[in-house]
C-alpha cells in the first residue's frame, strides 16, 4: 500500500479484516486515492489465508457520502467521463467479486457511490443514525457504480424508482423493513456488531462459505453485469449534458441548481 496519504485504514481482528473508510473532513468522499487503496487492501485480505471475511466499515458520522463531486463536475462530455472515469468505476466491482464475505459497517450517510460501495458488500450492518440514499438525479447524473442495478435487487423497483428518481432517503429502520440491510443496532456499537457479525461468517466452515455465497450471488446477479454496462453507458452520457455541468457546478458553488432538461 502507497506510504502517502492514508485513505484507508487496515487492521485485523482474528479472522476479519477491517477496511476503515479514512477522509473524515470530506465525509468519506470516495476519491481515487481512497478506492485505490481500499481495493489494494482488499486483494491484501483475499491473498491471506487466516484472513475470511472482511469488514468495510465508515466512522459514526459518515459511511461514505457519495463521489467526490470535485473530481467529476470538470468532465466534459461522455467520452470523456468514459475515458477518466472506467478505472475508477471498476473498483466498486471489486469489491463486489471479493472472494471472501464482505460486510459494510454502516453509520450516518451512505448516499451515492457510499450506498453503492455497501451494496456491493455481501451484508450492511446499520446503526441507527444510517441514512441510505442515491441523489445523483439532483446533480444531472444516475449512478454509474452498480446502484440502478444492486439497489432495484435490495428493495424492489417501487422503492427504488423513488429513490433513483427523487432522490428519496431511508432511514435505518425503513431500510431494515425494506430487506436493505440485515440489521440495526445503537450508534455506539455498530462497528463492533458489524465484526461480531463477520466473525461468525469467519468461523463457519470455508468450503461451505464460499459455496453457500456464491449460488447466493449466481442467483442475486444473474444478467446484473449486462445491467452495469447499460447503467454505465447511460451514466458517461449524462456528462455530455448540459444539465450535469449545471448540477455539479452548482454543488461546488452551494448554491441551488437550475436544470433545463438539456
Amino acid at each position: 500500500m502507497s506510504q502517502g496519504e492514508k485513505e484507508i485504514l487496515v487492521s485485523a481482528q482474528g479472522p476479519v479484516g477491517v477496511l476503515t473508510l479514512n477522509r473524515p473532513k470530506a465525509l468519506n468522499a470516495l476519491n481515487r486515492p481512497l478506492m485505490e487503496q481500499l481495493v489494494w487492501g482488499l486483494e491484501a485480505f483475499e491473498a491471506d489465508p487466516a484472513i475470511r471475511c472482511v469488514v468495510v466499515a465508515g466512522s459514526q458520522k459518515a459511511f461514505a457520502a457519495g463521489a467526490d463531486i470535485r473530481e467529476l463536475s470538470s468532465l466534459k462530455d461522455g467520452a470523456e467521463a468514459r475515458s477518466s472515469l472506467d478505472a475508477q468505476l471498476a473498483r466498486w466491482d471489486r469489491v463486489a467479486h471479493c472472494s471472501k464475505p464482505t460486510v459494510a459497517a454502516v453509520s450516518g450517510y451512505a448516499l451515492g457511490g457510499g450506498l453503492e460501495l455497501a451494496l456491493a458488500c455481501d451484508m450492511i450492518v446499520a446503526s441507527e443514525t444510517a441514512v441510505f440514499g442515491q441523489p445523483e438525479i439532483l446533480i444531472g447524473v444516475i449512478p454509474g457504480a452498480g446502484g440502478t442495478q444492486r439497489l432495484t435487487r435490495a428493495v424492489g423497483k417501487a422503492m427504488a424508482m423513488e429513490m433513483l428518481l427523487t432522490a428519496r432517503k431511508l432511514g435505518a429502520r425503513e431500510a431494515l423493513d425494506l430487506g436493505l440491510v440485515n440489521r440495526v443496532v445503537p450508534t455506539e456499537s455498530f462497528l463492533e456488531e458489524a465484526l461480531r457479525f463477520a466473525k461468525e461468517a469467519a468461523d463457519a466452515a470455508p468450503l461451505a462459505v464460499k459455496a453457500a455465497r456464491e449460488a447466493v450471488l449466481q442467483a442475486l446477479e444473474s444478467g446484473l453485469d449486462a445491467g452495469i454496462a447499460q447503467e454505465r453507458t447511460l451514466f458517461y452520457g449524462l456528462f455530455s449534458t448540459l444539465d450535469q455541468k449545471e448540477g455539479m457546478k452548482a454543488f461546488v458553488e452551494k448554491r441551488k441548481p437550475s436544470f433545463q432538461g438539456k
